[in-house]
């Protein structure tokens, strides 16, 4: 079982649960597990760790210069064990293992919000994978099935260079929005619905009937998958 792609007479079918298979381009979202020389491991839902190379990074403030032996003794400055990062695959080694990249002031360390691992199968492929939702808070959609929740950003902070992590208390409002969010992501990928932007976004607002920890519920997440599936359909035609 799994989604059937067909190109000409060849037919292929991707399982529903399967370990991430990065190709060049794709957005991934990573937790650090190993500062080594020049280099950082981030596991992210593939076979191999995956490799940031320390020249494949900006340098706080945007800094363009060669990477020196003082960088290379403050990485943990940078990126620690344990943080979260947004990147982008820029290659893939011949055992299949993927170096990122997060040279974009798009990419880099993630501050404060909620991650989601679901299968990659269930990220639909789209020309970008970052959304600020309308319901006010923001979603990083990515490609490896990690799906990072987060209070939509100011200005300081996406002119930061990617190391600016906002420690400001997260309101309740907020919260509840990402918390509702989360249970929508978990409703449609127990019923294997593709995740973008639009379904996230009616599913949310299809939830907005039930209270966020009734969102869970099977009967309940039934009764919104159907309504989203309506939407969508109507979107669609």
């Amino acid at each position: 079982a799994g989604e059937v792609q067909r190109v000409d007479k060849l037919i292929c079918v991707r399982p529903l649960k399967t370990r991430f298979n990065g190709e060049v381009g794709d957005v991934v979202v990573g937790r650090v597990t190993e500062v080594q020389q020049k280099r950082w491991k981030v596991e992210t839902n593939s076979r191999l760790d995956s490799v940031l190379l320390l020249s494949s990074v900006n340098l706080p403030g945007g800094e363009l210069r060669r990477r020196s032996a003082e960088d290379e003794l403050t990485m943990r400055e940078y990126l620690q064990e344990g943080d979260l990062i947004s990147a982008e695959v820029q290659s893939v080694f011949s055992d299949g293992a993927l170096s990122l990249h997060t040279r974009s002031l798009k990419y880099g360390k993630l501050g404060q919000g909620v991650l989601v691992q679901l299968s990659p199968s269930l990220i639909k492929r789209q020309k970008t994978h970052f959304h600020n939702l309308p319901c006010g808070a923001s979603i990083i959609l990515g490609n490896n099935g990690f799906v990072w929740l987060y209070p939509t950003p100011g200005q300081q902070e996406e002119e930061a260079g990617g190391f600016y992590t906002s420690l400001e208390p997260v309101s309740l409002s907020d919260r509840e929005v990402i918390s509702r969010l989360r249970n929508c992501l978990l409703a449609l990928a127990a019923h294997k619905m593709l995740l973008y932007d639009t379904s996230v976004l009616y599913c949310y607002e299809s939830s907005l009937q039930h209270q966020v920890k009734d969102v869970l519920k099977p009967e309940v997440m039934e009764e919104i998958v159907m309504l989203t599936q309506q939407k969508l359909l109507e979107h669609e035609s």
